[in-house]
């Protein structure tokens, strides 16, 4: 298969630095914003008119702890898309290795579309959450057309009130905004830690600037060809590895009745039972909104993340919901945090990604999806535009350019040593991923962890000494190295901690908008 740019790539950024150099680096201004430094950076619009309109980016900056003993910049991609960089650095800080905050500093940004940094405006709060409450946990007959036609709607509403934006939101402008940002801060180089959807700029990033590269680790990663280029089965393979997870979950639950607290030995069933228990008679929750099937498994599809520590706590939300206790965390509907965050996952992908335009086509590679995947695929996938692997209904009807979009090579031939980190049990970027871009780039090493869970660092602290000897010492671990560190799941406590304590997440669920680096204490 060969793979080629789109045209307004080709005559824009897929020669690398050559037309980079005629665009206008941007003076960042910095001023403190609390512990940090913060500024905004002015960068094109569209790289094919590098002194046309601009967009203003919102950058982050913590100083090396060490300035004696600091190595460069090294730059934090959070995942998305949609996940804001200036946030993750903030919530994530303190919780970085000590050896990285002594010798880097820390950078990264909101990339363009994203919170601070030109948001994509679609459907407003109120139509998502009408949106939302109309969809089911376990759809009907019909269930196809509906979410076609409510994708349709989407798409319209993002042509107008953000035709000027869509065609310039794609990952290849965006690695061309980082390398602005390099040169901004005078490094020669850049170090990179990306996780999730990070792992796919910074594959970009490493692919249109191997020279620029210092060191960069890859946390969860994305196959970028399949990504790209063959939607579809990238998409099977989220939600295999998506309703995999959970089936593991529940098989752990009917096994450990009374350590998980849902089920009484027969998980599965109850949890097929309660979603449609859900639809036909919602919860009312704190704040008056109602909760049902579709609730419950849209959470699940982010907490389910955190692996099997958390598998207690979602037996107990589980047992709360099936109780109709509003208070569960898997009955909290989508707020408006939650949209700030889909609406760029949606339309970025919608970007990047081709997919074909027949809907025949889509029904039948919907159909085949969800025979893989009966736990939370149906709800997913024929609710609202959302998250990742369900955006098959929305993308295949986009109609806006792709100037944006980079389509390849993804090699990075030339570049210093990558390292790309998977989890075999990852729900959200399946293991396979990981093992395929170690493949498909020029110079890479893998490094695996045994475990349940989304990404490596911060959970293990294998993976997460590994990595930081990498970044530190570009030392690269040895040749099918395996951690096999994960926590065990332990019983929740009979208080929960405080919403600000370091495991909260794991007893209250994830937040909106919130991607958090666990602490290993």
């Amino acid at each position: 298969m060969v793979l080629l740019t789109t045209v307004g790539m080709e005559a824009a950024v897929a020669a690398g630095t050559d037309r980079a150099a005629t665009v206008p680096v941007p003076e960042l201004d910095w001023d403190a914003c609390g512990e940090f430094e913060c500024a905004d950076a002015d960068v094109p619009v569209d790289y094919r008119d590098p002194t046309g309109r601009t967009l203003t980016l919102s950058v982050i900056r913590k100083k090396a702890a060490d300035p004696d003993q600091r190595l460069g910049t090294l730059y934090l991609q959070p995942g998305g898309p949609g996940g804001s960089g200036v946030d993750f650095v903030k919530w994530n800080y303190d919780e970085l290795p000590d050896r990285l905050k002594d010798r880097f500093d820390i950078l990264s940004m909101d990339q363009r579309g994203v919170q601070r940094s030109n948001p994509v405006e679609c459907w407003d709060d109120e139509r998502y959450d009408q949106a939302v409450a109309a969809s089911q946990g376990v759809p009907g007959p019909g269930a196809f057309d509906s979410a076609y036609r409510l994708a349709g709607e989407f798409n319209r509403a993002c042509a107008e009130k953000s035709a000027d934006l869509l065609p310039f939101i794609g990952t290849g402008y965006v690695a061309h905004d980082i390398d602005l940002l390099r040169q901004s801060i005078g490094e020669e180089q850049l170090s990179f830690y990306g996780r999730s959807f990070g792992t796919y700029i910074g594959t970009v990033y490493a692919s249109l600037f191997p020279q620029r590269v210092r060191a960069m680790a890859l946390d969860g990663a994305y196959n970028p060809v399949d990504h790209t280029w063959r939607p579809y089965r990238s998409d099977r393979a989220q939600y295999r590895a998506l309703d995999g997870a959970m089936e593991r979950f529940l098989k752990w639950c009917s096994n450990n009745a009374e350590h998980c607290g849902f089920g009484e030995g027969q998980a599965r069933q109850r949890f097929q039972e309660l979603k449609k228990k859900l639809d036909e008679d919602p919860v009312t929750v704190p704040g008056g909104k109602t909760a049902n099937g579709y609730t419950l498994a849209y959470r699940l599809l982010f907490n389910i993340n955190s692996g099997r520590e958390i598998w207690p706590s979602l037996g107990k939300a589980l047992k709360q919901a099936e109780d109709r206790d509003g208070t569960s965390f898997l009955l909290r509907p989508p707020s408006p945090g939650s949209y700030d965050f889909l609406i760029p996952n949606v339309t970025v992908e919608c970007t990047d990604r081709q997919y074909p335009t027949s809907k025949g086509w889509l029904e039948y590679e919907v159909r085949k999806n969800l025979k893989t995947a009966p736990l939370l695929g149906p709800a997913l996938t024929y609710g609202p535009p959302t998250y990742d692997h369900t955006h098959g209904m929305t993308c295949s009807q986009w109609t806006q350019e792709r100037v944006s979009r980079y389509g390849g090579p993804f090699h990075a031939k030339g570049s210093a040593p990558l390292l790309v980190i998977g989890t075999t049990g990852d729900p959200d970027t399946p293991y396979q991923d990981s093992v395929a871009l170690s493949q498909q780039l020029d110079n890479a090493r893998l490094l695996t962890f045994d475990a349940e869970g989304h990404t490596a660092f911060g959970r293990s602290r294998c993976a997460t000494d590994a990595t930081t000897d990498y970044l530190v010492d570009l030392t690269v671990p040895p040749a099918d190295k395996r951690c096999t560190d994960e926590r065990i799941p332990a019983p929740p406590p009979a208080e929960k901690p405080s919403r600000d304590a370091p495991n909260a997440p794991l007893y209250y669920g994830v937040n909106d908008q919130v991607e958090l680096i666990s602490s290993l204490g």
